[in-house]
């Protein structure tokens, strides 16, 4: 398709929302009109202004249960169809394609969809504090939200695979165990000290990448961010997440092991893997600011980092303290 020159499209035009080519006087006025008449419309809407305000909030809740429908989604069809429907390839690319979506579902966010990756955003990129737990309610009541419509759509195969309507079990208690579905549980050799390492080593793999796909100073994805993620996701599945099931995120995690709690899995969903559940509740946090600590000590150049700062952030992080210290007047 040809480019029209813009010098044929009049100057008015050019502010509107809808331009125009080369209208008279009246059309041109009439959709000016009109503009400010939808502009005055959504300022005076209660939902609009709503919505507004609580941008963030919901793109955050819709970008973390898009995650856990695919995610949760393809562990179930596999589970519950024996094998006969995917394998263990097809979680990851299950939990893969679930990230991408996520993440374009949550842009305008800034699609974080895990408290660990706000909350390294919060040490390393300057982002403010006082959005972290706002972030880590909404993704965790999204997990939330997509865990149980994942357990609506799959509870009639849910029952068969148990063998009855209310049997509900839990991995390492029952070799037709379906708790699985919805969280991670580790395999039975791990020690807890594995079960903590393979988190921490996959959360702070993830962070690096993030930080690597961001970096416009490096090579950076660009639009192509939400891409770059599914094959990141994509890899540490295929690569690390035997061991533990890779939850890399608390919200992911806690979120739907919760909702199989409420649904009836019992005490089980807690005491599996010798209480294996705090671990992708603190791992990811620490191994996110490792992860993002590595890749700005050794490749991000960009100031808003605290590492690029004097005394790698320390001064920075006591600046408030210094700056509210008052100089007394010489009394010569």
């Amino acid at each position: 398709m040809s480019k029209i020159p813009r010098d044929s499209i009049s100057p008015d035009s050019r502010d509107s929302e809808y331009p125009t080519l080369c209208l008279d006087s009246k059309h041109e006025a009439s959709i000016h009109s009109a503009t400010d008449d939808t502009h005055s419309i959504h300022q005076l809407l209660l939902w609009s202004r709503l919505r507004e305000y609580c941008r963030d909030v919901f793109s955050e809740f819709f970008g973390t249960m898009i995650l856990i429908l695919f995610g949760d989604g393809v562990v179930a069809q596999v589970l519950l169809s024996n094998g006969q429907k995917g394998d263990y390839q097809s979680i990851s690319w299950g939990w893969g394609l679930g990230v991408m979506l996520g993440v374009y579902t949550s842009g305008a966010s800034g699609a974080h969809i895990n408290p660990a990756v706000t909350f390294a955003n919060c040490v390393f990129r300057g982002f403010p504090w006082r959005k972290f737990p706002i972030y880590a309610l909404a993704q965790l009541l999204g997990a939330m939200c997509g865990a149980a419509i994942v357990y609506g759509n799959y509870k009639s195969a849910i029952d068969v695979f148990e063998g009855g309507a209310g049997i509900r079990t839990v991995p390492g208690y029952s070799t037709t165990a379906t708790a699985g579905i919805f969280c991670t549980y580790p395999a039975d050799f791990m020690t807890k000290t594995g079960q903590f390492f393979s988190e921490f080593l996959a959360s702070s793999i993830l962070m690096f990448m993030i930080f690597a796909l961001k970096d416009n100073g490096n090579l950076g994805a660009g639009t192509l961010t939400p891409l770059g993620l599914f094959f990141v996701i994509f890899g540490i599945g295929a690569c690390f997440g035997w061991e533990t099931g890779y939850a890399i995120n608390l919200a992911r995690d806690f979120g739907p092991r919760l909702v199989s709690y409420m649904l009836g899995y019992g005490h089980e969903v807690w005491a599996a893997g010798n209480y294996y559940f705090w671990v992708p509740m603190v791992a990811p946090f620490l191994g996110c600011t490792f992860g993002g600590w590595i890749y700005d000590l050794f490749l991000y150049t960009g100031l808003d980092s605290p590492i690029n700062t004097p005394w790698i952030g320390i001064k920075r992080l006591f600046g408030p303290f210094h700056r509210r210290r008052v100089v007394m007047p010489s009394p010569v």
